[in-house]
Protein backbone atom coordinates (compact mmCIF):
# COMPACT_ATOMS: atom_id res chain seq x y z
CA UNK A 1 0.00 0.00 0.00
CA UNK A 2 0.91 3.64 -0.37
CA UNK A 3 0.12 5.31 2.96
CA UNK A 4 0.01 9.01 3.84
CA UNK A 5 0.10 10.05 7.51
CA UNK A 6 -1.00 13.56 8.46
CA UNK A 7 0.95 14.28 11.64
CA UNK A 8 2.44 16.88 13.89
CA UNK A 9 6.12 17.59 13.09
CA UNK A 10 8.11 14.35 13.30
CA UNK A 11 10.70 15.85 15.64
CA UNK A 12 7.95 16.28 18.26
CA UNK A 13 7.04 12.58 18.16
CA UNK A 14 8.17 10.18 20.89
CA UNK A 15 9.05 6.91 19.11
CA UNK A 16 8.74 4.98 22.38
CA UNK A 17 5.12 5.99 23.00
CA UNK A 18 3.49 7.32 19.86
CA UNK A 19 0.80 5.15 18.24
CA UNK A 20 1.36 6.69 14.81
CA UNK A 21 4.99 5.59 15.06
CA UNK A 22 3.85 2.05 15.92
CA UNK A 23 1.58 1.96 12.86
CA UNK A 24 4.25 3.35 10.57
CA UNK A 25 6.82 0.86 11.84
CA UNK A 26 4.43 -2.02 11.22
CA UNK A 27 3.57 -0.74 7.74
CA UNK A 28 7.27 -0.35 6.92
CA UNK A 29 7.97 -3.91 8.06
CA UNK A 30 5.36 -5.06 5.53
CA UNK A 31 7.09 -3.03 2.81
CA UNK A 32 4.31 -0.51 2.36
CA UNK A 33 5.36 2.95 1.14
CA UNK A 34 5.14 5.69 3.76
CA UNK A 35 4.60 9.40 3.22
CA UNK A 36 4.13 12.12 5.84
CA UNK A 37 2.36 15.47 5.72
CA UNK A 38 1.53 18.21 8.15
CA UNK A 39 -1.80 19.98 8.32
CA UNK A 40 -0.42 22.93 6.37
CA UNK A 41 0.53 20.59 3.52
CA UNK A 42 -3.10 19.88 2.55
CA UNK A 43 -3.94 22.07 -0.44
CA UNK A 44 -6.80 22.70 -2.85
CA UNK A 45 -5.25 23.58 -6.19
CA UNK A 46 -6.59 23.45 -9.72
CA UNK A 47 -9.69 21.61 -8.63
CA UNK A 48 -7.85 18.83 -6.78
CA UNK A 49 -6.95 18.20 -3.15
CA UNK A 50 -3.19 17.80 -3.03
CA UNK A 51 -0.70 17.09 -0.30
CA UNK A 52 2.93 18.15 -0.09
CA UNK A 53 3.95 14.57 0.73
CA UNK A 54 7.42 13.57 1.90
CA UNK A 55 8.56 9.98 1.53
CA UNK A 56 9.60 8.57 4.90
CA UNK A 57 12.40 6.12 5.61
CA UNK A 58 13.50 4.84 9.01
CA UNK A 59 17.10 5.07 10.20
CA UNK A 60 18.23 1.94 12.08
CA UNK A 61 19.87 2.42 14.46
CA UNK A 62 18.96 6.07 15.02
CA UNK A 63 21.74 8.56 14.38
CA UNK A 64 23.09 10.53 17.34
CA UNK A 65 20.83 8.48 19.56
CA UNK A 66 17.53 10.04 18.49
CA UNK A 67 17.40 10.86 14.76
CA UNK A 68 15.19 7.99 13.64
CA UNK A 69 13.83 9.15 10.28
CA UNK A 70 14.79 10.54 6.92
CA UNK A 71 12.38 12.28 4.55
CA UNK A 72 12.77 13.81 1.10
CA UNK A 73 11.86 17.32 0.03
CA UNK A 74 8.39 16.21 -0.92
CA UNK A 75 6.17 16.61 -3.93
CA UNK A 76 2.59 17.65 -4.56
CA UNK A 77 0.50 14.51 -4.94
CA UNK A 78 -3.27 14.13 -5.16
CA UNK A 79 -4.49 12.56 -1.93
CA UNK A 80 -6.61 10.23 -4.04
CA UNK A 81 -3.35 8.66 -5.29
CA UNK A 82 -2.73 7.09 -1.88
CA UNK A 83 -4.36 3.83 -0.84
CA UNK A 84 -5.19 5.42 2.50
CA UNK A 85 -4.69 8.80 4.18
CA UNK A 86 -4.52 8.62 7.97
CA UNK A 87 -5.51 11.78 9.83
CA UNK A 88 -3.35 11.63 12.95
CA UNK A 89 -2.94 15.30 13.85
CA UNK A 90 -3.21 15.77 17.60
CA UNK A 91 -5.78 18.15 19.09
CA UNK A 92 -6.62 20.90 19.90
CA UNK A 93 -9.60 20.61 17.62
CA UNK A 94 -9.54 24.23 16.55
CA UNK A 95 -10.81 25.90 13.38
CA UNK A 96 -7.66 24.91 11.49
CA UNK A 97 -8.49 21.30 12.32
CA UNK A 98 -12.05 21.87 11.07
CA UNK A 99 -10.75 23.38 7.84
CA UNK A 100 -8.57 20.30 7.38
CA UNK A 101 -11.61 18.04 7.70
CA UNK A 102 -13.39 20.07 5.02
CA UNK A 103 -10.45 19.65 2.65
CA UNK A 104 -10.16 15.95 3.43
CA UNK A 105 -13.87 15.54 2.81
CA UNK A 106 -13.38 17.03 -0.65
CA UNK A 107 -10.50 14.59 -1.13
CA UNK A 108 -12.90 11.74 -0.34
CA UNK A 109 -15.20 12.92 -3.11
CA UNK A 110 -12.20 12.69 -5.44
CA UNK A 111 -11.60 9.07 -4.44
CA UNK A 112 -9.37 9.31 -1.37
CA UNK A 113 -9.82 6.85 1.50
CA UNK A 114 -9.37 8.86 4.71
CA UNK A 115 -9.09 7.29 8.19
CA UNK A 116 -10.74 8.37 10.38
CA UNK A 117 -13.44 9.75 8.12
CA UNK A 118 -13.32 13.58 8.22
CA UNK A 119 -17.05 14.10 8.72
CA UNK A 120 -17.08 11.51 11.51
CA UNK A 121 -14.19 13.25 13.28
CA UNK A 122 -16.04 16.54 13.00
CA UNK A 123 -19.33 15.05 14.19
CA UNK A 124 -17.90 13.31 17.26
CA UNK A 125 -16.58 15.84 19.74
CA UNK A 126 -14.55 13.72 22.12
CA UNK A 127 -16.28 15.05 25.23
CA UNK A 128 -19.81 15.33 23.79
CA UNK A 129 -20.06 12.14 21.73
CA UNK A 130 -20.68 10.06 24.87
CA UNK A 131 -24.02 11.81 25.38
CA UNK A 132 -25.53 9.59 22.69
CA UNK A 133 -24.92 6.56 24.92
CA UNK A 134 -26.47 7.66 28.20
CA UNK A 135 -26.69 4.08 29.51
CA UNK A 136 -22.91 4.05 29.90
CA UNK A 137 -22.04 7.52 31.24
CA UNK A 138 -21.93 9.08 34.71
CA UNK A 139 -24.36 11.88 35.68
CA UNK A 140 -23.29 14.72 33.39
CA UNK A 141 -24.11 18.27 32.40
CA UNK A 142 -23.16 20.34 29.35
CA UNK A 143 -23.65 24.09 29.72
CA UNK A 144 -21.97 27.45 30.04
CA UNK A 145 -24.41 28.75 32.65
CA UNK A 146 -22.85 29.19 36.10
CA UNK A 147 -26.12 28.68 37.98
CA UNK A 148 -26.66 25.26 36.40
CA UNK A 149 -23.11 24.19 37.19
CA UNK A 150 -23.57 25.28 40.80
CA UNK A 151 -26.84 23.31 40.98
CA UNK A 152 -25.07 20.23 39.58
CA UNK A 153 -22.33 20.61 42.20
CA UNK A 154 -24.90 21.00 44.98
CA UNK A 155 -26.57 17.76 43.85
CA UNK A 156 -23.44 15.61 43.44
CA UNK A 157 -21.04 17.28 45.95
CA UNK A 158 -17.90 16.18 44.07
CA UNK A 159 -17.59 16.83 40.33
CA UNK A 160 -15.18 17.14 37.41
CA UNK A 161 -15.23 20.20 35.12
CA UNK A 162 -13.48 20.18 31.75
CA UNK A 163 -13.42 22.09 28.48
CA UNK A 164 -14.76 20.50 25.30
CA UNK A 165 -11.57 20.96 23.28
CA UNK A 166 -8.79 19.81 25.61
CA UNK A 167 -6.45 16.82 25.57
CA UNK A 168 -3.97 15.14 27.88
CA UNK A 169 -5.84 16.23 31.00
CA UNK A 170 -5.33 19.94 30.37
CA UNK A 171 -7.65 22.35 32.25
CA UNK A 172 -9.54 19.59 34.07
CA UNK A 173 -10.70 20.58 37.56
CA UNK A 174 -12.08 18.52 40.41
CA UNK A 175 -14.42 20.64 42.53
CA UNK A 176 -16.00 19.89 45.93
CA UNK A 177 -19.12 21.55 47.27
CA UNK A 178 -16.98 23.28 49.93
CA UNK A 179 -14.45 24.64 47.43
CA UNK A 180 -14.10 28.41 47.83
CA UNK A 181 -12.66 28.74 44.31
CA UNK A 182 -15.69 27.42 42.45
CA UNK A 183 -16.61 30.86 41.11
CA UNK A 184 -13.24 31.61 39.58
CA UNK A 185 -12.94 28.05 38.20
CA UNK A 186 -16.28 28.37 36.41
CA UNK A 187 -15.39 31.84 35.14
CA UNK A 188 -12.04 30.59 33.86
CA UNK A 189 -13.37 27.50 32.09
CA UNK A 190 -16.47 29.16 30.61
CA UNK A 191 -14.68 32.45 29.81
CA UNK A 192 -17.34 34.28 31.82
CA UNK A 193 -20.21 32.32 30.35
CA UNK A 194 -19.14 32.47 26.70
CA UNK A 195 -17.75 28.95 26.33
CA UNK A 196 -19.59 25.66 26.90
CA UNK A 197 -18.03 23.05 29.20
CA UNK A 198 -19.00 19.67 30.57
CA UNK A 199 -19.44 18.58 34.18
CA UNK A 200 -19.43 14.98 35.39
CA UNK A 201 -19.94 13.43 38.79
CA UNK A 202 -16.56 12.43 40.20
CA UNK A 203 -15.91 8.69 39.85
CA UNK A 204 -13.86 7.37 42.82
CA UNK A 205 -12.69 4.37 40.80
CA UNK A 206 -10.20 6.69 39.10
CA UNK A 207 -7.70 5.39 41.69
CA UNK A 208 -7.76 2.09 39.74
CA UNK A 209 -7.12 3.91 36.48
CA UNK A 210 -8.70 5.77 33.59
CA UNK A 211 -8.95 2.87 31.12
CA UNK A 212 -8.18 3.42 27.44
CA UNK A 213 -9.99 0.80 25.36
CA UNK A 214 -9.04 0.74 21.69
CA UNK A 215 -11.52 -0.15 18.96
CA UNK A 216 -10.06 -1.16 15.59
CA UNK A 217 -12.53 -1.61 12.73
CA UNK A 218 -15.31 -2.01 15.28
CA UNK A 219 -13.55 -4.68 17.35
CA UNK A 220 -12.12 -4.05 20.83
CA UNK A 221 -8.50 -4.86 21.58
CA UNK A 222 -8.57 -7.46 24.35
CA UNK A 223 -6.46 -5.41 26.78
CA UNK A 224 -7.00 -1.91 28.11
CA UNK A 225 -4.44 0.62 29.29
CA UNK A 226 -5.41 1.73 32.81
CA UNK A 227 -3.79 5.12 33.45
CA UNK A 228 -3.49 5.55 37.21
CA UNK A 229 -3.05 9.04 38.69
CA UNK A 230 0.12 9.89 40.50
CA UNK A 231 -0.26 10.53 44.27
CA UNK A 232 -2.27 13.66 45.01
CA UNK A 233 -3.58 13.90 41.43
CA UNK A 234 -7.08 13.33 40.02
CA UNK A 235 -6.14 12.94 36.36
CA UNK A 236 -4.87 9.62 35.09
CA UNK A 237 -3.60 10.95 31.76
CA UNK A 238 -0.04 9.87 31.01
CA UNK A 239 0.68 13.45 29.94
CA UNK A 240 -0.31 14.50 33.48
CA UNK A 241 2.06 12.03 35.12
CA UNK A 242 -0.18 8.97 35.29
CA UNK A 243 1.19 5.41 35.21
CA UNK A 244 -0.07 3.00 32.56
CA UNK A 245 -1.02 -0.53 33.63
CA UNK A 246 -2.33 -2.93 30.97
CA UNK A 247 -5.17 -5.19 32.08
CA UNK A 248 -7.92 -7.40 30.63
CA UNK A 249 -11.25 -5.80 29.80
CA UNK A 250 -13.92 -6.24 32.49
CA UNK A 251 -17.41 -7.54 31.57
CA UNK A 252 -18.66 -3.94 31.65
CA UNK A 253 -15.77 -2.82 29.43
CA UNK A 254 -16.72 -5.51 26.89
CA UNK A 255 -20.36 -4.42 27.02
CA UNK A 256 -19.46 -0.80 26.29
CA UNK A 257 -16.89 -1.64 23.61
CA UNK A 258 -19.05 -4.14 21.77
CA UNK A 259 -22.10 -1.88 21.85
CA UNK A 260 -20.24 1.11 20.42
CA UNK A 261 -17.76 -0.72 18.18
CA UNK A 262 -19.79 -1.48 15.08
CA UNK A 263 -21.88 1.71 15.38
CA UNK A 264 -18.78 3.90 15.27
CA UNK A 265 -17.09 1.81 12.60
CA UNK A 266 -20.09 2.13 10.31
CA UNK A 267 -19.75 5.90 10.66
CA UNK A 268 -16.19 5.79 9.35
CA UNK A 269 -14.30 5.67 12.65
CA UNK A 270 -11.81 2.84 12.18
CA UNK A 271 -9.62 3.70 15.18
CA UNK A 272 -11.33 4.86 18.39
CA UNK A 273 -10.16 5.20 21.98
CA UNK A 274 -12.85 4.82 24.64
CA UNK A 275 -12.06 6.23 28.08
CA UNK A 276 -13.72 4.29 30.91
CA UNK A 277 -13.44 4.90 34.65
CA UNK A 278 -14.94 2.12 36.76
CA UNK A 279 -18.17 1.24 34.96
CA UNK A 280 -18.60 4.62 33.23
CA UNK A 281 -17.50 5.86 29.83
CA UNK A 282 -16.18 9.42 30.01
CA UNK A 283 -14.84 10.16 26.50
CA UNK A 284 -14.80 8.84 22.92
CA UNK A 285 -11.45 9.74 21.32
CA UNK A 286 -11.47 9.90 17.51
CA UNK A 287 -8.78 12.40 16.48
CA UNK A 288 -5.51 10.58 17.24
CA UNK A 289 -6.17 7.84 19.82
CA UNK A 290 -3.04 6.55 21.49
CA UNK A 291 -2.07 3.73 23.87
CA UNK A 292 -0.93 1.17 21.29
CA UNK A 293 2.69 0.91 22.33
CA UNK A 294 1.95 0.57 26.05
CA UNK A 295 -0.58 -2.22 25.41
CA UNK A 296 1.83 -4.01 23.07
CA UNK A 297 4.78 -3.74 25.48
CA UNK A 298 2.87 -5.17 28.45
CA UNK A 299 0.62 -7.72 26.73
CA UNK A 300 2.45 -8.85 23.61
CA UNK A 301 -0.57 -7.97 21.45
CA UNK A 302 0.70 -6.28 18.28
CA UNK A 303 -1.83 -3.45 18.27
CA UNK A 304 -0.14 -1.56 15.45
CA UNK A 305 -0.31 -4.79 13.46
CA UNK A 306 -4.06 -5.07 14.11
CA UNK A 307 -4.51 -1.59 12.69
CA UNK A 308 -2.48 -2.32 9.55
CA UNK A 309 -4.43 -5.58 9.17
CA UNK A 310 -7.65 -3.57 9.22
CA UNK A 311 -6.33 -1.10 6.64
CA UNK A 312 -5.16 -3.88 4.33
CA UNK A 313 -8.55 -5.57 4.60
CA UNK A 314 -10.38 -2.31 3.85
CA UNK A 315 -8.19 -1.65 0.81
CA UNK A 316 -8.87 -5.14 -0.56
CA UNK A 317 -12.62 -4.55 -0.13
CA UNK A 318 -12.42 -1.17 -1.87
CA UNK A 319 -10.56 -2.65 -4.81
CA UNK A 320 -12.77 -5.75 -5.12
Amino acid sequence: MKLAFILDPLDTMNPKKDSSYAMMREADAREHQLYVLQQRDIIWKGGAILGLARKLNFIDPPMNGNVWYQQDEGQELALAEFDVVLMRKDPPFDMEYVYSTYLLELAEKQGAFVVNRPRAIRDHNEKLAIMEFTQFIPPSLVTRQEALIRDFLAEHKDIILKPLDGMGGASIFRVHSTDHNIGVIIETLTHYGTRTITAQRFIPEIVDGDKRILLIAGKPVARALARRPKPGETRGNLAAGGTGIVQPLSPRDWEIAETLGEILHQRGLMLVGLDVIGDYMTEINVTSPTGMQEITAQSGINVGGLMIDALESSIRERKA
